[in-house]
């Protein structure tokens, strides 16, 4: 009897650690954790997280008082289409970059900065995008980027 309990117990602990060390987190990822996730351009990678659902597209970059600098997130949708952003609790200057199927810019929001407001303004692009990155504020224009540079999109 002794030694069963003391086999539970050795087994149960094996799960617990087991479970710690391979276990996904429930809330959203580091980006360190997800360094899969990359958006490159210009010589330049970015660590991204990805927000694909509706929920994380909602949430964003909300709440955050800072960004790594080679650090963002990219927003996927299913298809192509014109997808206004706001800053409304976004805490710090960002760059928001469409791009279309191909990966091509398609607009940029320069140092969009944050609304502190009750009613934020959208930004609306004049063209369709599948995919929209933000970075920090500042960072399209380090780079130089154009409309229809290409975003190399590395994600799993």
């Amino acid at each position: 009897m002794f030694l069963e309990i003391v086999l539970l117990i050795i087994v149960i602990a094996l799960l617990v650690y087991i479970f710690f060390i391979f276990a996904k987190p429930v809330f959203s990822p580091s980006i360190q954790q997800s360094s899969l996730n990359s958006v490159c351009v210009k010589n330049r990678c970015f660590f991204v997280e990805l927000a694909k659902t509706d929920s994380e597209r909602e949430r964003g970059l909300m709440f955050r008082d800072q960004l790594p600098k080679d650090n963002g997130m990219l927003f996927i949708f299913d298809k192509e289409g014109v997808y206004p952003f706001w800053m409304k609790n976004t805490l710090i200057s960002l760059d928001i970059i469409w791009a279309d199927n191909q990966g091509r810019v398609v607009y940029v929001s320069q140092s969009t900065q944050p609304c502190k407001s009750l009613l934020c303004p959208q930004i609306i692009p004049t063209s369709k995008a599948r995919y929209v990155l933000e970075v920090n504020g500042g960072m399209s224009e380090e780079l130089g980027l154009k409309l229809g540079d290409e975003l190399g999109i590395n994600i799993d």
